[in-house]
Parts: structure tokens; C-alpha cells; sequence
């Protein structure tokens, strides 16, 4: 049985035996049972029906029970709506307030996968005690707790860091000490923040957002090996949390004016004599508008409209330099005056081109790589993001499209999806070293794996051995490797990535408390590790690998780390 609403031990045989007789009366239809019909009623001679009593006319369209499903009476408490009805079964009938029914069969496997589903994909992945409450509610309702999580009080458990402030740039230029000092802060605050945002992916108590953070910051990728300010790249991360689920114009007049973005694209080399096109092509080219959708004078003239925009001398908030910004007449998109970089940005953001752009970038993010023009959840997400430009909507739009749950197995888990989900599902803590300095060089880049001192069963991995997986994968936060931001899919499937992966797959198998496979029989571990990891099953091909674990929980849980039904989701 895959989910049950019933508390008792008693067996659904055992309740379906002691239902009522043929001769119950049967209920008269409800309004909406129709919507129904094409749907096997078990009491009607299907297997498993209650004594032949016709349930089906007694549920209406929205899954309640105006009447009893069993003796045809009205039903005092209609129970919760629930979502696909095809298999729900009478299991007791002793009195009104007391009738339990099952959901079960096809329909609940069904409905927990596409949730599990639905969490891996806009989240970090869910765990069984999860999934057996969302199941009840229904994948709508997945959806709405989900996604509107962030109002949450409990949703931060990692306040963000703070740092102080980094040697004068004159000073750094003409003292060596400084020099040194500057270098060496730029590599441990670089750590910190990294440190801080995986902790933050790990133990959030709202997934979804820092699932869209993470989309933001490979949307408009900008790096801290360029950058450099650990305080300035966490500023810009707080723009994409606070409002990557808003409007999009608004979104990226912010990004704009980011002192992160300002450096990464070269802004203080944009002036009114030399315009610098870094910034004004990629608004268009990546992120706003897709090529075709512009024209070189078009990238041009934006590039003069953003002139005299400057990081400020404290190098945590924007200024506009008056005489640098070129305020003659420009033409941008069909569009002439005396345009400033805030009136580009409404232009290019309000466009049909970058709406359809934005909401394939998200389908192509959650779901799978497509085009503009080939987007399948194109009408609803379009529709949802409006001329309001609402991102949020669009992504939940893209949740409860047919093309979403469609897209199974089109995603490989990029690295840090893989880590977090992998943390998460077994529950281990990130520990940090107590004063950053024995984490620097993980985070700084070379990194082979999970590292070879982790103390079985603690429940916890340092930090410096995460970071140096992340780091041979190829995938640090804060550090995208090109505007473009991060490749996808079989990108992440190479050789020395595979070792990696074994390794981290191994330490975090070992960390891990799994006592729950322990207590299973040998037989049953690989069963209950897909539970575990909340996954609908293994292929032969797996199990069969398995078979070589000797039933070790770590060993099998290492695999099951590994393997394609995990790797891609």
C-alpha cells in the first residue's frame, strides 16, 4: 500500500470484508460525479470495492464527500479535497465521523513521485516524513507550500556574513605589505561567503527561494575572482533572494545598479567619450532579449545611456558620474530621446521578445533546454507573467504545467544541486572551521573530493571537504565561469568528475546516520534506500549493482549516490 489515511494496524482486506452488503442502498448521485465517469468504480464490480456500493456517485468534483460513500447518507464532515481519485477505497464504515479511506494503488505512487519530483526540481529535494504530507494535500497544494514558503519566520537558519573592510586600493597598489594583506582577505572572506550560502542551501527551511537565488545568480553571473568583494557579491546575492520572485524589470534595474555587476562588466571604463559595450550586450544578449531580438546600433547606443555609471567610493552602493554619462539624444529599440540606463532597461524588459526569453530560461533551468520559440509551458507561464513581469507567477505556472511533470530525466543535477540534495536527504550539517583560515584553500579552488577525515555516523561534513568537492566538479558558488554563467547536463558528466563524486558520494554515505537501512533486511535495503532518498525505484541495471554492497547500508547508500536514477532528475 503506498499511503493510507487510516491510524489503525487493522489490514485493508481485513476493513474491506466488513464493509456493508450489496443490498446497501446506493447514494444518490452528487453534482460533478459525472466529471468522473471514465474512471473504474471498484464497488461496480472492480477489484477491491466496498461490498458493491457505487462510491464514485457519492465524491464530487473536487474530491469531497457530500454524501456517504458507503450507506448514502449525508455525510456531516466532508473530508479535505484531494486530487486524483481514480483509486480511493472505503476501508471503514463505523459511523459518519469515523470514515477512512485510502488513497492508494497507481494513483498514490503516481502522486508522490510527481511531488518528489516537483521538490527536486524547485527545491533541494524532500524527505519521506515530507512527501507523506504533501501527498495528502495534493500536488496543487505541493506547489502553493512550496513556493510560498519565503514569508516564513523560520527561512533564514544562516544569517548572512559580515566583513571587514579590505585595504585602500591606493595603499594596496604601492604597499607590499597591504598587497599581501589584500590578497590574503579576498581569499578568506571568498571562502566564508561560499561556505555561507551552501550552509544556508542546506539547512533552509525555504529551498525553493535559494533554488531561485541560485537560477539568478547564473542568470546574471557575476563571479568574485573578478569582483573581488566578498561584501559586494553578498549584496547582490541578497537582490536576487529579496526579489528574484518579482517583477523583472525591477529585478534587473537592481542587478544594474549592483556594485557587483558595475565591476564585473567593466562599468568604470564607460564613459561619455569611449562607451564600453561589456554591460549594454550582455542586458540584451543573456539577459533580457536572446540574439535576434536586437541590433548592433541597438547595443551601441544603450552602451552610451549607461555612461557614468560608478561603484561609489565605499564600494557598496552605485553613483551616477554626471560628467561621464553622455546625455545627448539615443535611439534603442525603435525608441529616440534623451534615454538614461533606467530607461533602457524598461525598454529591453518590457519587450514581447524578453518575456518569452525569461520564461524559457526558467523552463529550461527547472525543466528542460528549450528555445523561445519551442518553450511547451510557453501560454501559461506567459500569461502568468503578464505585463506586470512576474517571475514568481511564471515559475508556479511552469510547476502545474502538463510540460513540467513531462520533462522527467531531461536535467542532470548540476554539482551544487547534487551536494545540497545529497546533504539534505541525510541529513548532514556543514560544519565551518572556527576561524575560516583551515577552509581557505578548498574554497580557493583545487579541490579533489569529500576529503578522508570524516568520523562515521557524526552527522555532519566540513566544510573545507564540501567546498573542495564543489571545487572538483567545477561548480563554486560565487565563481561562474563566464558571463554566460554555468554549462548544463552532460557537461557535468565527465571522468574526473566521476571521481570526485565517488568520493563525496562516500563521505557523506559514511557521515551519515542510517540506522533506518540498518534495521531493514538485507533484501529490503535497496528498497528502503530509494525511500530514503525519495526516489521511485532502482532499474534492474542498479540493482543489480547493488547486489555487491553485501547489504552495507553506506556502501549501498554510496551507490545509490551514483547512479543515473539519482544523477539525473
Amino acid at each position: 500500500m503506498c499511503g493510507s489515511s487510516s491510524t489503525t494496524s487493522t489490514s485493508p482486506d481485513d476493513r474491506r470484508a466488513a464493509a456493508p452488503a450489496a443490498s446497501t442502498p446506493t447514494p444518490t448521485p452528487a453534482k460533478g460525479a459525472d466529471d468522473f465517469a471514465d474512471v473504474e468504480d471498484p464497488g461496480a464490480g472492480g477489484a477491491g470495492g466496498a461490498g458493491g456500493v457505487g462510491w464514485m456517485a457519492g465524491v464530487d468534483a473536487i474530491g469531497r464527500f457530500p454524501t456517504c460513500p458507503v450507506c448514502g447518507a449525508a455525510y456531516p464532515s466532508p473530508t479535505p479535497a484531494r486530487q486524483r481519485l481514480d483509486c480511493l477505497t472505503v476501508l471503514e464504515h463505523g459511523g459518519h465521523g469515523t470514515l477512512t479511506v485510502r488513497w492508494d494503488g497507481l494513483s498514490m505512487a503516481t502522486a508522490r513521485s510527481d511531488i518528489a519530483f516537483l521538490h527536486r526540481r524547485a527545491g533541494f529535494g524532500a524527505s519521506p516524513a515530507q512527501l507523506d504530507a504533501a501527498v495528502a494535500g495534493g500536488y496543487d497544494a505541493a506547489v502553493d507550500a512550496l513556493v510560498g514558503v519565503g514569508a516564513r519566520a523560520d527561512a533564514d537558519p544562516e544569517p548572512p556574513p559580515t566583513f571587514a573592510p579590505l585595504p585602500r586600493l591606493a595603499d594596496v597598489r604601492t604597499d607590499p605589505q597591504a598587497r599581501s594583506t589584500y590578497a590574503q582577505m579576498v581569499r578568506q572572506q571568498g571562502t566564508e561567503l561560499t561556505g555561507w550560502w551552501v550552509r544556508r542551501m542546506v539547512a533552509s527551511a525555504d529551498p525553493f527561494t535559494e533554488k531561485l537565488t541560485f537560477f539568478w545568480h547564473g542568470h546574471f553571473a557575476t563571479s568574485i575572482t573578478k569582483v573581488r568583494v566578498a561584501q559586494a557579491m553578498l549584496a547582490q546575492n541578497e537582490i536576487f533572494r529579496r526579489s528574484g520572485n518579482g517583477p523583472f524589470d525591477a529585478l534587473t534595474l537592481a542587478v544594474a545598479r549592483d556594485p557587483a555587476m558595475l565591476a564585473w562588466l567593466d562599468a568604470g571604463q564607460n564613459r561619455k567619450e569611449h562607451p564600453n559595450e561589456n554591460f549594454s550586450r550582455e542586458l540584451m544578449e543573456l539577459f533580457t532579449l536572446g540574439i535576434g531580438n536586437y541590433t548592433e546600433t541597438d547595443v551601441r547606443e544603450a552602451a552610451r545611456a549607461f555612461t557614468g555609471w560608478r561603484v561609489d567610493a565605499s564600494r557598496t552602493g552605485f553613483q551616477l558620474a554626471a560628467k561621464q554619462h553622455d546625455d545627448g539624444t539615443k535611439t534603442v529599440l525603435g525608441k529616440t530621446g534623451d534615454l538614461g540606463g533606467e530607461d533602457v532597461i524598461a525598454l529591453v524588459t518590457h519587450q514581447p521578445a524578453s518575456a518569452r526569453w525569461v520564461c524559457a530560461r526558467l523552463f529550461s533551468r527547472f525543466a528542460a533546454p528549450v528555445e523561445p520559440d519551442a518553450n511547451p509551458a510557453a501560454d501559461a507561464m506567459l500569461t502568468a507573467y503578464g505585463s506586470a513581469l512576474d517571475a514568481g507567477a511564471a515559475v508556479a505556472a511552469m510547476l502545474r504545467s502538463p510540460a513540467f511533470l513531462a520533462s522527467r530525466g531531461k536535467l542532470v543535477a548540476q554539482p551544487v544541486e547534487y551536494v545540497v540534495t545529497t546533504l539534505r536527504a541525510l541529513g548532514l550539517r556543514v560544519t565551518p572551521a572556527a576561524d575560516g583560515s583551515a577552509d581557505a584553500s578548498a574554497g580557493a579552488g583545487g579541490g579533489g573530493g569529500a576529503g578522508t577525515d570524516v568520523a562515521a555516523g557524526s552527522g555532519a561534513l566540513p566544510q573545507r571537504a564540501v567546498l573542495a568537492a564543489l571545487a572538483g566538479l567545477g561548480q563554486v558558488p560565487f565563481q561562474p565561469p563566464s558571463v554566460g554563467g554555468w554549462p548544463e547536463n552532460a557537461a557535468w558528466l565527465t571522468t574526473a568528475s566521476t571521481q570526485v563524486r565517488t568520493r563525496f558520494a562516500t563521505a557523506a554515505a559514511a557521515a551519515a546516520n542510517l540506522a533506518s537501512i540498518a534495521d531493514e533486511p538485507a533484501a529490503g535495503r535497496p528498497d528502503a534506500v530509494a525511500h530514503l532518498l525519495s526516489l521511485d525505484g532502482w532499474t534492474a541495471r542498479t540493482r543489480e549493482a547493488m547486489t555487491g554492497a553485501g547489504g552495507n547500508p553506506a556502501r549501498l547508500v554510496a551507490l545509490a549516490l551514483l547512479s543515473p536514477e539519482y544523477l539525473t532528475v
